[in-house]
């Protein structure tokens, strides 16, 4: 992944903790139709999962969940607030999430994502992401479920 982004100089990363929270689940709320909750979170956090806020400045933009397996990583929620989207950011937040797989000898990056999401997998592709299978009904919808498409990404 290209590190030449138009996004702030000032993007940190940090760890989620219980004070972010209510704050990344009424970002769920917003971005998602069937959005986490905050005890997903909490649970995730507690998991020893790999929570982490992405801030600009001072501002809290993005958040994700990156779940580190033998020498896999697979995202489990990554999002950027939706005033902040098309910019950069959910590549960035990828880049940050590829970086600490790697760091963890994780040898591919994996995800799912819905079919009917064209933004993520645009941006799935333009990051090198390849569609490696179908999960049958992976993900509620109204009126039923939704497949979900696995995508890989090799480190």
């Amino acid at each position: 992944m290209s590190a030449s982004l138009a996004v702030a100089a000032g993007l940190q990363f940090r760890p989620m903790d219980e004070s972010d929270l209510a704050w990344v689940a009424a970002q769920d709320v917003e971005l998602y139709p069937f959005p986490w909750s905050a005890g997903n979170f909490a649970d995730s956090i507690s998991a020893g999962y790999g929570c982490w806020v992405m801030l600009d400045g001072a501002e809290r933009v993005g958040y994700g969940v990156l779940m580190m397996l033998i020498d896999e990583a697979h995202i489990l929620n990554i999002s950027v607030v939706a005033a902040r989207q098309k910019g950069g950011l959910g590549r960035r937040l990828l880049e940050h999430f590829a970086t600490r797989a790697r760091q963890a000898g994780a040898r591919r990056l994996l995800l799912e994502v819905r079919p009917s999401n064209g933004p993520a997998l645009a941006l799935y592709g333009r990051t090198g992401f390849q569609t490696i299978g179908r999960r049958k009904g992976y993900y509620p919808a109204h009126g039923g479920r939704e497949d979900g498409l696995v995508m890989s990404l090799a480190l």
